[in-house]
């Protein structure tokens, strides 16, 4: 009886809303992306600018001025730093600018060149101060610019006295080098081609498996190589 009573006071809706969303304002960056929720999102078209995301439960929507631009399916939970564009349509020729570099690449091959940089790295990144990626990036980058025979000896001594500041560490390098070590300088290197996308896409492929030219080296009618006593 009471809701009889309160019908006529209610205002009948439509038999079809628009599903609820959040609305969110993102900057297109130069290689057109939108950065959201960690990851990076493609939007067709040569434009820039601000453009408008509805967040719905399922997906999002990109718009521009009222025109819809992409629209993509949520990821799940947990996913970061991925980079989406439209089904059917060819791959964006970039990455976004910003997107975060995982690391995973440096930290192998920096402990590839001996157990004095796996003991470090062990010490180093317990640091819960210590910045994970930009450290690896920095002294990965570091280690290119120096035999590795310097590097294991700096990175002995960064050990030996904790030392996890990327410009101590080069200034231990620069130490060993000015007392006499023979060792070669490092090369002037402009380091801006760094930022180069087709150097970013290629700086971190899988190392050569070199072995097999160790092999042909070997002399099998060398005495030395067949009795090395």
């Amino acid at each position: 009886m009471a809701f009889e009573h309160e019908r006529g006071f209610l205002l009948e809706l439509p038999a079809h809303l628009p599903a609820p969303y959040r609305d969110h304002q993102r900057d297109i960056d130069q290689y057109g992306y939108v950065a959201f929720e960690a990851n990076y999102y493609w939007v067709p078209g040569t434009g820039r600018g601000t453009v408008k995301i509805l967040e719905y439960s399922d997906r999002l929507k990109i718009y521009l001025r009222r025109e819809l631009l992409a629209e993509y399916p949520l990821p799940s939970d947990g996913v970061k730093n991925q980079l989406f564009s439209p089904e059917g349509q060819p791959p964006p020729p970039h990455r976004p600018k910003n997107r975060r570099k995982p690391t995973q690449e440096e930290e192998k091959r920096l402990r590839a060149i001996g157990q004095p940089v796996n003991a470090y790295l062990d010490f180093a990144l317990q640091d819960k101060g210590l910045t994970r990626h930009p450290f690896l990036r920095k002294l990965f980058a570091l280690s290119r610019k120096m035999t590795p025979e310097l590097f294991l000896k700096t990175i002995e001594r960064a050990d030996k006295y904790r030392i996890t500041d990327i410009d101590t560490i080069e200034r231990i390098a620069l130490l060993h080098l000015s007392q006499g070590m023979d060792l070669l300088p490092w090369a002037e290197v402009d380091e801006s081609f760094r930022q180069r996308p087709a150097y970013q896409d290629g700086a971190l492929t899988e190392a050569p498996d070199l072995s097999v030219y160790q092999e042909e080296d070997e002399d099998p009618e060398d005495p030395d190589q067949q009795n090395p006593s």
